[in-house]
């Protein structure tokens, strides 16, 4: 009898999943965490966006910007865009995390083995991102397409709706779709930035704790460490997006040669220049650090399942030497 015990153990172990078992409400919670912070960045967004399409603005700061907008149009001008900004990025935001849990798991079932997962972790995230954000970003285009249209322009329409339409209308699909290739370009490196450098500041925050600090570790130390991975990725997604970001204002507002979406980019480019494309990387490094850290801190709460609102289940953990820092022993379905 003591023989067969380790050999039944071993039997029942195997049989427990690699992953967790995630439903369709889980999948929604998970879609809370994005749509939760955007639309409250709006006035940033806006002066942003001014400042790589407006000449007149292409070398004033963040603060400079904001104050020559709200002399010339009233503070109301700093919430031009909102509607599609919070539409727009609250369905984006939502398809975009819950996206990179179901693409997440789905590539570690690939890998076939908790140390494998491991092993080949940056591959993982890597391919979650830009998976999740490909299709997040079929449902935002059109949005996006109208609220640079609305931010550049101000007698286009009078909000959302009729923008929308009136994009709907005169350019159809195709026009409503014109900045797909840029907003790839744009938003897979962004992802990338957000969910991969995220994933491994927590990484390296954790491996250079004691057991014991660990163990004893409050709201404020895990708050703490969320915020600041969530900084760092910010300034990351910002930074590999940028040039990309820049070009879809451009072409959103109208500028550049007809012909191909390709050549337009490129066109672009060197109109632009290489000091050009990176005008308002400032105000974006301070929205989307803002952005992401809020998101990533709501994420947190909601991946810990430690919500009573919301009471979803953490997500998957494949940090190399993770160990859960409560002390608590992790769950073979929560890697």
């Amino acid at each position: 009898m003591a023989i067969e015990k380790p050999s039944e153990s071993r039997r029942v172990a195997s049989t427990k999943p690699l992953v967790p078992q995630f439903t369709v409400k889980d999948y929604s919670q998970f879609f809370v965490a994005g749509i939760m912070t955007h639309a409250a960045m709006t006035p940033i967004d806006v002066v942003k966006t001014r400042i790589q399409i407006d000449p007149s603005l292409a070398r004033h700061s963040l603060f400079a910007a904001g104050q020559k907008i709200v002399a010339a149009e009233g503070p109301r001008g700093l919430l031009t865009g909102f509607g599609p900004t919070a539409v727009g990025y609250l369905v984006q935001g939502g398809a975009k995390f819950s996206g990179y849990e179901f693409w997440k798991k789905k590539f570690v079932e690939v890998a076939g083995s908790q140390e494998d997962a491991v092993k080949h972790r940056t591959a993982i995230y890597l391919g979650a991102s830009s998976v999740a954000e490909f299709f997040a970003d079929i449902l935002l285009t059109p949005l996006e397409a109208t609220r640079i249209r609305l931010v550049s322009d101000r007698t286009y329409a009078s909000g959302l709706m009729t923008g929308f339409a009136r994009l709907a209308r005169e350019g159809g699909i195709r026009e409503m779709y014109a900045g797909f290739l840029p907003i790839i370009c744009k938003q897979i490196p962004y992802a990338i930035g957000q969910f991969t450098v995220n994933e491994f500041c927590h990484e390296v925050a954790f491996r250079r704790l004691s057991e014991e600090t660990k163990r004893n570790m409050g709201s404020s130390g895990r708050f703490t460490i969320d915020l600041g991975s969530g900084i760092v990725a910010g300034f990351a997604a910002a930074i590999l997006s940028h040039p990309a970001d820049t070009l879809l204002s451009q072409i959103n507002k109208g500028h550049g040669p007809t012909g191909s979406m390709t050549y337009r980019l490129v066109t672009l480019a060197r109109q632009t220049g290489p000091i050009g494309i990176w005008a308002g990387l400032g105000p974006r490094m301070i929205m989307t650090a803002g952005l992401v850290a809020g998101q990533f801190l709501i994420y947190g709460e909601i991946k810990k399942g430690e919500s009573i609102a919301l009471g979803s289940p953490p997500g998957i953990e494949i940090h190399k030497n993770h160990k859960d820092y409560k002390g608590k022993k992790p769950k073979a379905n929560q890697l």
